[in-house]
């Protein structure tokens, strides 16, 4: 399956997913700028990513643990997610997610 990335320069990334695949995972392999500093534990927002607004609604709803994490994050939308909470499946071939400009990965420095 793919994934679309939207880099915070506009540029698409595209990325081969596996079903099942985290999407904080997935992201990081392609070079994404998301550092996930709680390794998908709900204690950080580093992995904060903003997903297309045809897409939102066909993810499962955010947990209050996630949507307190979002209220922590810089540049939040209506439609942002924490990618470590998003287990790809089958009907998210094609997913489309931006990366905030406010993304960075420290571990790259």
């Amino acid at each position: 399956m793919k994934v679309y990335f939207t880099t915070s320069q506009g540029e698409t990334v595209i990325a081969e997913a596996e079903l099942g695949d985290n999407l904080l995972r997935v992201a990081q392999a392609a070079g994404m700028p998301l550092e996930g500093t709680c390794e998908g534990q709900m204690a950080c927002s580093t992995c904060h990513v903003v997903v297309a607004a045809e897409w939102f609604d066909r993810l499962a709803e955010a947990s209050e643990e996630e949507e307190d994490m979002l209220d922590l994050a810089a540049g939040v939308t209506r439609t942002s997610r924490l990618s470590c909470q998003i287990e790809l499946t089958a009907e998210m071939d094609g997913l489309t997610v931006s990366i905030p400009a406010e993304s960075h990965d420290m571990r790259r420095f």
